[in-house]
Protein backbone atom coordinates (compact mmCIF):
# COMPACT_ATOMS: atom_id res chain seq x y z
CA UNK A 1 0.00 0.00 0.00
CA UNK A 2 1.40 3.46 -0.87
CA UNK A 3 2.53 5.52 2.11
CA UNK A 4 0.04 8.28 1.37
CA UNK A 5 -2.90 5.84 1.45
CA UNK A 6 -1.65 4.17 4.62
CA UNK A 7 -1.31 7.56 6.30
CA UNK A 8 -4.88 8.43 5.31
CA UNK A 9 -6.04 5.11 6.75
CA UNK A 10 -4.27 5.83 10.04
CA UNK A 11 -5.83 9.29 10.20
CA UNK A 12 -9.23 7.77 9.45
CA UNK A 13 -8.86 5.47 12.47
CA UNK A 14 -8.18 8.47 14.69
CA UNK A 15 -11.16 10.29 13.17
CA UNK A 16 -13.41 7.31 13.97
CA UNK A 17 -12.36 7.46 17.61
CA UNK A 18 -13.12 11.18 17.73
CA UNK A 19 -16.52 10.56 16.14
CA UNK A 20 -17.23 7.86 18.71
CA UNK A 21 -16.45 10.26 21.55
CA UNK A 22 -18.70 12.93 20.02
CA UNK A 23 -21.73 10.71 19.44
CA UNK A 24 -21.68 7.87 21.99
CA UNK A 25 -23.22 8.06 25.44
CA UNK A 26 -21.09 8.18 28.56
CA UNK A 27 -19.97 4.73 29.72
CA UNK A 28 -19.96 3.18 26.24
CA UNK A 29 -16.93 0.99 27.05
CA UNK A 30 -18.79 -0.53 29.99
CA UNK A 31 -21.83 -1.16 27.81
CA UNK A 32 -19.91 -2.53 24.82
CA UNK A 33 -16.26 -3.52 25.49
CA UNK A 34 -15.79 -4.22 21.77
CA UNK A 35 -15.19 -0.51 21.27
CA UNK A 36 -11.83 -1.02 23.00
CA UNK A 37 -10.61 -2.56 19.76
CA UNK A 38 -10.91 0.84 18.11
CA UNK A 39 -8.95 2.43 20.97
CA UNK A 40 -6.14 -0.12 20.55
CA UNK A 41 -6.20 0.52 16.80
CA UNK A 42 -5.73 4.21 17.59
CA UNK A 43 -2.65 3.37 19.64
CA UNK A 44 -1.19 1.42 16.71
CA UNK A 45 -2.10 4.21 14.28
CA UNK A 46 -0.48 6.85 16.48
CA UNK A 47 2.72 4.80 16.79
CA UNK A 48 2.84 4.36 13.03
CA UNK A 49 2.28 8.07 12.40
CA UNK A 50 5.00 9.01 14.88
CA UNK A 51 7.39 6.61 13.17
CA UNK A 52 6.46 8.08 9.79
CA UNK A 53 7.13 11.63 11.01
CA UNK A 54 10.48 10.59 12.48
CA UNK A 55 11.51 9.06 9.16
CA UNK A 56 10.51 12.22 7.31
CA UNK A 57 12.68 14.28 9.64
CA UNK A 58 15.64 12.01 8.92
CA UNK A 59 15.10 12.00 5.15
CA UNK A 60 14.46 15.75 4.85
CA UNK A 61 16.84 17.55 7.27
CA UNK A 62 16.01 20.92 5.71
CA UNK A 63 12.36 20.51 6.77
CA UNK A 64 13.06 19.42 10.35
CA UNK A 65 12.09 22.83 11.70
CA UNK A 66 8.57 22.32 10.29
CA UNK A 67 8.18 18.60 10.94
CA UNK A 68 9.66 18.27 14.44
CA UNK A 69 6.87 20.16 16.27
CA UNK A 70 4.32 17.67 14.89
CA UNK A 71 5.95 14.78 16.78
CA UNK A 72 5.36 16.07 20.35
CA UNK A 73 2.09 17.60 19.15
CA UNK A 74 0.79 14.26 17.93
CA UNK A 75 1.98 12.54 21.10
CA UNK A 76 0.16 15.12 23.27
CA UNK A 77 -2.98 14.77 21.13
CA UNK A 78 -2.97 10.99 21.56
CA UNK A 79 -2.44 11.30 25.30
CA UNK A 80 -5.45 13.62 25.56
CA UNK A 81 -7.49 11.36 23.27
CA UNK A 82 -6.82 8.32 25.44
CA UNK A 83 -7.52 10.31 28.58
CA UNK A 84 -10.85 11.54 27.20
CA UNK A 85 -11.75 8.07 25.91
CA UNK A 86 -11.12 6.31 29.22
CA UNK A 87 -12.90 8.93 31.34
CA UNK A 88 -15.96 9.16 29.08
CA UNK A 89 -15.97 5.50 28.03
CA UNK A 90 -16.03 4.23 31.60
CA UNK A 91 -17.97 7.19 33.07
CA UNK A 92 -15.22 7.99 35.56
CA UNK A 93 -16.34 10.41 38.26
CA UNK A 94 -15.15 13.98 37.77
CA UNK A 95 -13.97 13.99 41.39
CA UNK A 96 -11.47 11.24 40.58
CA UNK A 97 -10.39 12.44 37.14
CA UNK A 98 -12.17 15.06 35.01
CA UNK A 99 -12.10 14.77 31.24
CA UNK A 100 -9.80 17.08 29.24
CA UNK A 101 -12.86 18.62 27.58
CA UNK A 102 -14.28 19.55 31.01
CA UNK A 103 -10.95 21.02 32.09
CA UNK A 104 -10.70 23.08 28.92
CA UNK A 105 -14.28 24.31 29.32
CA UNK A 106 -13.59 25.34 32.92
CA UNK A 107 -10.40 27.07 31.83
CA UNK A 108 -12.22 29.14 29.20
CA UNK A 109 -15.17 29.98 31.45
CA UNK A 110 -12.97 31.12 34.37
CA UNK A 111 -10.30 33.11 32.58
CA UNK A 112 -10.72 36.28 34.74
CA UNK A 113 -10.29 34.29 37.96
CA UNK A 114 -7.34 32.32 36.62
CA UNK A 115 -5.72 35.50 35.33
CA UNK A 116 -6.00 37.10 38.79
CA UNK A 117 -4.43 34.00 40.33
CA UNK A 118 -1.66 34.04 37.70
CA UNK A 119 -0.85 37.69 38.39
CA UNK A 120 -0.70 37.13 42.15
CA UNK A 121 1.42 33.99 42.02
CA UNK A 122 3.57 34.32 38.93
CA UNK A 123 3.86 37.99 38.00
CA UNK A 124 4.32 39.16 41.59
CA UNK A 125 5.77 36.35 43.72
CA UNK A 126 7.59 34.14 41.21
CA UNK A 127 9.25 36.82 39.08
CA UNK A 128 10.38 38.97 41.99
CA UNK A 129 11.64 36.05 44.09
CA UNK A 130 13.31 34.43 41.09
CA UNK A 131 15.11 37.62 40.09
CA UNK A 132 16.31 38.43 43.63
CA UNK A 133 17.35 34.84 44.40
CA UNK A 134 19.26 34.27 41.16
CA UNK A 135 20.93 37.68 41.13
CA UNK A 136 22.04 37.49 44.76
CA UNK A 137 23.30 33.92 44.26
CA UNK A 138 25.41 35.03 41.30
CA UNK A 139 26.83 38.08 43.12
CA UNK A 140 27.75 36.08 46.22
CA UNK A 141 29.37 33.44 44.00
CA UNK A 142 31.63 36.16 42.55
CA UNK A 143 32.71 37.11 46.05
CA UNK A 144 33.20 33.46 47.02
CA UNK A 145 35.59 32.90 44.12
CA UNK A 146 37.94 35.38 45.79
CA UNK A 147 37.22 34.36 49.39
CA UNK A 148 37.97 30.90 50.76
CA UNK A 149 36.04 31.87 53.91
CA UNK A 150 32.81 32.33 51.94
CA UNK A 151 33.37 29.14 49.92
CA UNK A 152 33.96 26.95 52.96
CA UNK A 153 31.08 28.54 54.85
CA UNK A 154 28.35 28.76 52.22
CA UNK A 155 28.82 25.52 50.28
CA UNK A 156 27.99 23.25 53.28
CA UNK A 157 25.16 25.64 54.19
CA UNK A 158 23.79 25.25 50.66
CA UNK A 159 23.76 21.47 51.03
CA UNK A 160 21.99 21.87 54.37
CA UNK A 161 19.36 24.26 53.01
CA UNK A 162 18.63 22.04 50.01
CA UNK A 163 17.62 19.27 52.43
CA UNK A 164 15.00 21.45 54.17
CA UNK A 165 11.51 20.85 52.68
CA UNK A 166 9.42 23.75 51.44
CA UNK A 167 6.71 23.01 54.01
CA UNK A 168 9.25 23.81 56.72
CA UNK A 169 10.25 27.18 55.28
CA UNK A 170 6.92 28.49 54.02
CA UNK A 171 5.09 28.91 57.38
CA UNK A 172 8.09 30.79 58.83
CA UNK A 173 8.23 33.18 55.88
CA UNK A 174 4.49 33.79 56.11
CA UNK A 175 4.89 34.76 59.76
CA UNK A 176 7.85 37.03 58.96
CA UNK A 177 6.62 38.77 55.80
CA UNK A 178 2.83 38.50 56.01
CA UNK A 179 0.20 36.75 53.94
CA UNK A 180 0.67 38.64 50.68
CA UNK A 181 3.04 37.82 47.82
CA UNK A 182 6.13 39.09 49.67
CA UNK A 183 6.29 35.97 51.85
CA UNK A 184 6.05 33.72 48.77
CA UNK A 185 8.84 35.70 47.12
CA UNK A 186 10.95 35.17 50.25
CA UNK A 187 10.41 31.41 50.01
CA UNK A 188 11.49 31.52 46.35
CA UNK A 189 14.62 33.51 47.23
CA UNK A 190 15.65 30.83 49.73
CA UNK A 191 14.94 28.07 47.19
CA UNK A 192 16.75 29.68 44.25
CA UNK A 193 19.73 31.31 45.95
CA UNK A 194 21.82 28.23 46.61
CA UNK A 195 21.34 26.45 43.25
CA UNK A 196 22.48 29.64 41.53
CA UNK A 197 25.32 30.13 44.01
CA UNK A 198 26.68 26.58 43.65
CA UNK A 199 26.41 26.53 39.85
CA UNK A 200 27.88 30.01 39.41
CA UNK A 201 30.74 29.23 41.77
CA UNK A 202 31.53 26.04 39.87
CA UNK A 203 31.35 27.85 36.54
CA UNK A 204 33.50 30.78 37.60
CA UNK A 205 36.13 28.39 38.99
CA UNK A 206 36.16 26.33 35.78
CA UNK A 207 38.28 28.88 33.90
CA UNK A 208 41.27 27.06 32.39
CA UNK A 209 44.78 28.02 33.41
CA UNK A 210 45.69 28.64 29.78
CA UNK A 211 42.97 31.26 29.53
CA UNK A 212 44.17 32.93 32.71
CA UNK A 213 47.71 33.04 31.34
CA UNK A 214 46.44 34.45 28.05
CA UNK A 215 44.53 37.26 29.76
CA UNK A 216 47.58 37.97 31.92
CA UNK A 217 49.74 38.12 28.77
CA UNK A 218 47.37 40.71 27.30
CA UNK A 219 47.59 42.70 30.56
CA UNK A 220 43.82 42.48 30.90
CA UNK A 221 42.17 44.11 33.88
CA UNK A 222 40.06 42.15 36.37
CA UNK A 223 36.88 43.38 34.69
CA UNK A 224 38.11 42.37 31.24
CA UNK A 225 39.21 38.96 32.54
CA UNK A 226 35.80 38.43 34.09
CA UNK A 227 33.78 39.54 31.05
CA UNK A 228 35.90 37.89 28.36
CA UNK A 229 37.06 34.71 30.08
CA UNK A 230 35.35 33.78 33.34
CA UNK A 231 31.76 34.74 32.52
CA UNK A 232 31.56 33.07 29.07
CA UNK A 233 32.91 29.81 30.48
CA UNK A 234 30.51 30.03 33.43
CA UNK A 235 27.41 30.66 31.29
CA UNK A 236 26.53 26.95 30.78
CA UNK A 237 26.51 26.46 34.56
CA UNK A 238 24.55 29.67 35.11
CA UNK A 239 21.88 28.66 32.61
CA UNK A 240 21.59 25.25 34.26
CA UNK A 241 20.76 27.05 37.49
CA UNK A 242 18.37 29.46 35.77
CA UNK A 243 16.40 26.62 34.17
CA UNK A 244 16.33 24.62 37.40
CA UNK A 245 15.19 27.65 39.39
CA UNK A 246 12.44 28.45 36.88
CA UNK A 247 10.60 25.32 37.97
CA UNK A 248 11.58 25.52 41.64
CA UNK A 249 10.26 29.07 41.89
CA UNK A 250 6.78 28.20 40.62
CA UNK A 251 6.56 25.10 42.82
CA UNK A 252 7.70 27.07 45.85
CA UNK A 253 5.19 29.87 45.31
CA UNK A 254 2.24 27.49 44.91
CA UNK A 255 3.17 25.40 47.96
CA UNK A 256 3.79 28.53 50.06
CA UNK A 257 0.28 29.77 49.28
CA UNK A 258 -1.13 26.72 51.06
CA UNK A 259 0.04 28.22 54.37
CA UNK A 260 -1.57 31.63 54.05
CA UNK A 261 -2.47 34.00 51.26
CA UNK A 262 -5.10 36.55 50.28
CA UNK A 263 -8.15 35.11 48.53
CA UNK A 264 -6.25 34.92 45.26
CA UNK A 265 -3.36 32.88 43.88
CA UNK A 266 -2.87 29.52 42.22
CA UNK A 267 -1.99 27.71 45.44
CA UNK A 268 -5.01 29.22 47.18
CA UNK A 269 -7.23 28.23 44.25
CA UNK A 270 -6.04 24.63 44.29
CA UNK A 271 -6.48 24.18 48.05
CA UNK A 272 -9.89 25.88 48.07
CA UNK A 273 -11.34 24.03 45.10
CA UNK A 274 -10.11 20.68 46.39
CA UNK A 275 -12.15 21.30 49.53
CA UNK A 276 -15.18 21.99 47.32
CA UNK A 277 -14.54 18.85 45.23
CA UNK A 278 -14.40 21.12 42.18
CA UNK A 279 -11.62 19.17 40.48
CA UNK A 280 -12.23 20.77 37.07
CA UNK A 281 -11.01 24.10 38.48
CA UNK A 282 -8.09 22.41 40.22
CA UNK A 283 -6.92 20.86 36.96
CA UNK A 284 -7.48 24.12 35.08
CA UNK A 285 -5.19 25.89 37.58
CA UNK A 286 -2.62 23.13 37.17
CA UNK A 287 -2.76 23.61 33.39
CA UNK A 288 -2.11 27.35 33.79
CA UNK A 289 0.85 26.63 36.08
CA UNK A 290 2.22 24.02 33.66
CA UNK A 291 1.96 26.41 30.71
CA UNK A 292 3.67 29.19 32.65
CA UNK A 293 6.48 26.90 33.77
CA UNK A 294 6.97 25.44 30.29
CA UNK A 295 7.09 28.87 28.65
CA UNK A 296 9.60 30.10 31.23
CA UNK A 297 11.85 27.09 30.71
CA UNK A 298 11.50 27.34 26.92
CA UNK A 299 12.39 31.04 26.90
CA UNK A 300 15.50 30.36 28.96
CA UNK A 301 16.46 27.48 26.65
CA UNK A 302 16.13 29.75 23.59
CA UNK A 303 18.16 32.47 25.28
CA UNK A 304 20.82 29.92 26.18
CA UNK A 305 20.98 28.70 22.60
CA UNK A 306 21.35 32.22 21.25
CA UNK A 307 24.11 33.16 23.71
CA UNK A 308 26.00 29.85 23.72
CA UNK A 309 26.02 29.13 19.98
CA UNK A 310 29.81 28.86 20.27
CA UNK A 311 29.70 26.15 22.95
CA UNK A 312 30.58 22.58 21.82
CA UNK A 313 27.26 21.20 23.08
CA UNK A 314 25.38 23.46 20.65
CA UNK A 315 27.84 23.25 17.78
CA UNK A 316 27.57 19.48 17.89
CA UNK A 317 23.79 19.60 17.40
CA UNK A 318 24.00 21.41 14.08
Amino acid sequence: MPKSLSSLLLLAILACQLLLLATADSGFYSQNPAWLILLMACAVAASALLSRLTQLCEHYPSKQAYLKPFIPGLFAFMLLLFWQSIVVGYAVSAVLLPAPSAIFSTLINNLPTLWSDFKQTYLKAVLSGYFIGCLSGFIVAQWAVKSAFLRKGLVPLGNFMSAIPIVGIAPIMVMWFGFDWQSKAAVIVVMTFFPMFINSLTGLQSCDAIHKDLMHTYAASKTQTFLKSQLPQALPFIFNALKLNSTLALIGAIVAEFFGTPIVGMGFRISTEVGRMNMDMVWATIVVAAIAGSLSYGALALLEKSLLFWHPSFRGNK
